[in-house]
């Protein structure tokens, strides 16, 4: 297992100490519900792994709380020499989304493109990604994420941090993808539906209703018969999205199967822990997530332990227009 690179002692950044900021990040947690807090939890994670995330916006995003919070399960974790240590999923499934946004826009040759964050919550991949620098970001969440983080970006900048946008363009769409108007306002934002596009829903779906997340991922799917059209997201399974007490709702043990029905004609899956996620984070064979992968995919109980076999699923789903067809005009002559 890799540790994070963290102070025995937690030390609050320097950031975090402008009164602007405190303000800020008190309001987040005596205002916000735990679906907007998950954002700045995200955030942590990053920070904390930085040894392997580069994002120079997450400590600020992610507030002392939350901050001070991981990293005290971290250190627990550590102690108790921890097969599975704190925030490693969260730190994967940014690194599995980074290398998958960069092949997607890779593969679409210069062309013009648009990348969608629908639920962007604290996320900096705009600040942060440089192969973002010919693609338009859209940043879909709710209006006072998204006012909230404009603010601290801005005590951000007026403290002299360095800080630039690798991104062509940064465009916030304040809405609830959950109204049926969100992609209206997308619209009227200024996303074109024919350009290419990346839509990445990470840590987004399982918030969702069943009814809602279909709605949004056959709207996505529709897009398929416009436009080359790429779809990153992360699936819950049936184990992981009913476990006591949970916030999660829906949930597919089966995405691989899903989206093609919905229309898309490439789908790959990966797992926690599997090649292409795992990032040198996962050498423990006795982990949860190797575990897992021994295991077959309708397991619902791990049978060594009785305990839910919860998983992670990975996603990358793509689908393009079929090639125009030649017209070929029969002249008599």
């Amino acid at each position: 297992m890799a540790w994070p690179d963290i102070e025995e002692e937690f030390v609050i950044p320097e950031l975090l100490h402008i009164e602007g900021v405190k303000k800020l990040h008190m309001s987040i947690q005596n205002e916000w519900d735990y679906l907007q807090k998950s954002a700045c939890q995200t955030a942590a994670g990053r920070a904390l792994w930085k040894h392997v995330i580069h994002d120079p916006l997450a400590h600020l995003f992610a507030g002392e709380t939350h901050l001070r919070n991981l990293h005290t399960k971290i250190q627990r974790d550590r102690l108790n020499n921890a097969r599975e240590v704190s925030g490693v999923i969260l730190a994967v499934r940014t690194l599995w989304f980074d290398t998958r946004i960069q092949a997607a826009l890779d593969s679409f040759d210069n062309d013009a493109t648009q990348v969608v964050l629908l639920g962007a919550g604290m996320d900096a991949r705009s600040y942060r990604l440089n192969c973002l620098n010919k693609s338009d970001v859209f940043e879909v969440d709710f209006p006072d994420v998204l006012q909230t983080k404009t603010r601290l970006v801005q005590a951000a900048v007026s403290s002299r941090e360095e800080l630039k946008m690798t991104a062509k363009s940064l465009i916030e769409v304040a809405t609830d993808i959950r109204d049926k108007d969100w992609f209206e306002k997308l619209k009227k934002s200024g996303f074109v539906p024919e350009i290419n596009t990346v839509w990445v829903l990470e840590g987004i779906l399982y918030y969702l209703s069943h009814t809602e997340a279909m709605q949004v991922l056959n709207l996505i799917a529709e897009k398929c018969t416009v436009t080359s059209t790429v779809l990153l997201a992360d699936f819950m399974n049936k184990p992981s999205a009913s476990l006591p007490n949970s916030v999660f709702h829906f949930y597919s043990d089966w995405p691989d199967q899903l989206l093609p029905s919905l229309g898309f004609s490439h789908v790959k899956l990966s797992q926690i822990g599997d090649p292409d996620a795992n990032f040198g984070l996962l050498h423990n064979p006795l982990n949860l997530f190797n575990k897992l992968l021994r295991l077959p995919r309708t397991a619902q109980i791990h049978p060594d332990d009785g305990t839910p076999c919860c998983r992670l699923y990975l996603v990358e789903a793509s689908g393009s227009p079929p090639p125009a067809k030649s017209i070929v005009n029969n002249v008599n002559l």
